[in-house]
């Protein structure tokens, strides 16, 4: 057994989280320290790269004889395998294909500015060569050999900032680790001597001999009070005061904020922060996982991350001989040669000073509005609201392709080609001089009849009463986490929900409510107002909220209101007196123009 390398820490208990939950001591409470250093170069990246490497890697989502689907690197919990047999699947983990250069240049060729990779994930296998443990992929598997020392140099040579990721305190392998109740018993652990015998000595490894790191992401904070954990990161800051820690360091101690799995804020957040998503639906490789999200969806996400002011990490999961799935090297490329033209109005920029349009949305940077198209309007003039700066002209950003444009008090409308460059998301840059004001935060939302629908999420309305707002999680398959900003608490007709519009084509439009609605609230009345006319309604029964199951909604048509002229137009959405429930959970108002 190699040298237990011993850090002093005070013995107390703090209760933990076992389960795969998103608890709120990062997502809510997530830290922010503004003067770090290494917040200039994670605030102009935008993109990263995570990527979930492990024994679970070999298993691809098969434990004897079942497959599991949703997070992958959780096989281990989920099949409650043994520790010491669990531990045996290292005896043929020999990662024979895996290619740091490769790696790394299919990084470089997808535009992203940063690498995360797993050092050591909840199973408790190290990916890196430790001396304070055997369990790790240098001693305990036949490819003996430090990967990480070979991928993070191939990452700095490509310009790459790289970093680990690290489980400080679930650990199924270990008896004082976190997590495993079905080989250990929970009351007989003792988790301040895991901190000083494995994970501490571990970080303290990686911060040590793999260079200048741009981070350290740790996970599932447990185990250690406020105090502790200030005292564990301000001994680990001493060796790389310029590396960065992620939120989930856990008691809003970390540097900047990462929001839960898979979860994007719906309106812009100042500060530094990360949203990060699976590429299909696991984090680690699953054989049989081939939900992978198209070069659309992955553009349309990074722009509208950007939009909100963040990063986007999006994460690979190589198979257990170090290949990674050919869709995800298909369409990182893919999503790489999009940023080539387009990668100036996400690298550097700050959120959209004007908020999400039918077209799409914006990001800024002095002087510069970027519009992304994601949405041709069918007589191809992208009215663009709120501008009073002047403005200079519009360009296909990364051409030398002008466009005519119109600037009127309120608005600027921009004549578009017959066809757009890239129907996924063509950019326009608009230049401009003087200032520019902060429209982000503009409740009134635009809806026009040149688009199929314009879909207004609840966050954008005005709250009456009762009526709140807060964030609701649940999961499609096993840790395969959704979230979404849903209205509630409507019971008497003074819980009204108000979204301002502006409706820039009179005409009919179809009301659409999606909603959930548990079976006490079904079948209650509510009612949709605008300019005098009324559409009641009956809710219907969708499904009872479990977190852990899938959060099933309705896009429930409600009726025809009709719009005599453009302008600011209020539509109401309440219930009826004598309800005694709530009315239901409302994720947002559609109106489609009728044609």
């Amino acid at each position: 057994m190699k040298r237990l390398v011993l850090l002093l820490w005070t013995v107390c208990w703090y209760p933990a989280l076992f389960a795969q939950d998103m608890p709120d001591m990062w997502t809510k409470s997530g830290g922010n320290n503004p003067a770090h250093p290494g917040l200039k170069w994670f605030t102009g990246a935008k993109f990263g790269l995570f990527i979930h490497w492990g024994l679970y890697s070999k298993l691809g989502g098969r434990w004897k004889d079942s497959s599991y689907y949703g997070s992958g690197e959780w096989i281990m919990n989920r099949a409650k395998a043994p520790a010491k047999e669990y531990a045996a699947v290292a005896k043929t983990f020999n990662p024979q294909g895996f290619n740091a250069e490769e790696w790394a240049n299919i990084a470089s060729e997808a535009g992203v500015k940063y690498m995360v990779i797993t050092a050591k994930h909840h199973e408790g296998f190290s990916m890196y060569d430790s001396k304070v443990t055997d369990f790790d992929i240098v001693d305990a598997s036949p490819y003996g050999k430090d990967p990480m020392k070979a991928l993070s140099k191939a990452c700095r040579d490509k310009g790459i900032r790289f970093g680990f990721y690290y489980s400080q305190f679930l650990d199924w392998h270990e008896p004082n680790g976190g997590g495993n109740s079905w080989d250990f018993k929970t009351k007989d652990k003792d988790y301040q001597q895991y901190y000083r015998t494995k994970s501490i000595p571990q970080l303290r490894e990686l911060l040590t001999n793999y260079g200048q790191l741009g981070l350290v992401w740790f996970d599932m904070p447990g185990g250690l009070t406020p105090e502790q954990t200030k005292q564990m990161i301000d001994s680990l800051r001493l060796l790389q005061p310029n590396c960065l820690f992620s939120s989930r360091v856990g008691h809003g101690l970390g540097d900047y904020r990462d929001f839960g799995d898979s979860e994007v804020p719906p309106v812009p957040i100042t500060g530094a922060w990360e949203s990060i998503y699976t590429h299909n639906d696991s984090w680690g490789y699953i054989q049989h996982d081939l939900n992978f999200k198209s070069p659309k969806e992955i553009i349309q996400l990074l722009s509208n991350v950007a939009s909100k002011g963040g990063n986007l990490m999006l994460n690979v999961g190589p198979d257990g001989d170090g290949k990674w799935p050919q869709y995800s090297i298909d369409y990182l490329k893919a999503t790489g040669r999009w940023l080539k033209q387009y990668g100036e109005s996400i690298y550097g920029t700050t959120y959209g000073l004007i908020p999400a349009q039918p077209w799409g949305v914006t990001t800024s940077k002095p002087g510069k509005l970027f519009l992304h198209v994601w949405e041709m309007p069918a007589d191809r003039q992208l009215r663009v609201p709120g501008v009073d700066a002047k403005v200079k002209s519009v360009k296909i950003l990364g051409t030398s392709t002008t466009l005519n444009f119109r600037q009127q008090p309120g608005e600027t409308t921009v004549q578009l080609p017959v066809t757009l460059p890239d129907t996924r998301n063509t950019v326009l840059v608009m230049e401009y001089g003087g200032n520019q004001s902060d429209r982000s935060q503009l409740r009134t939302q635009t809806v026009s009849s040149q688009y199929p629908q314009a879909e207004i999420p609840t966050v954008w309305a005005i709250y009456n009463g009762a009526a709140k707002n807060k964030l609701f999680t649940w999961s499609h398959y096993f840790g395969d986490w959704k979230h979404d900003n849903l209205a509630y608490d409507m019971t008497t007709p003074e819980d009204a929900l108000v979204f301002p519009l502006d409706i820039q084509d009179a005409g009919d439009y179809r009301i659409v409510l999606e909603y959930a609605c548990e079976q006490a609230s079904a079948s209650q009345q509510g009612v949709v107002t605008l300019n005098g006319q009324q559409l009641p309604f009956l809710t219907l029964f969708t499904g009872q909220f479990d977190s852990h199951k899938p959060m099933m909604f309705i896009r429930h048509a409600i009726g025809i209101l009709h719009v005599d002229k453009p302008g600011i137009n209020n539509l109401t959405v309440k219930p009826v007196s004598g309800n005694q429930k709530e009315l239901f959970r409302l994720r947002k108002v559609i109106l489609q123009p009728v044609k």
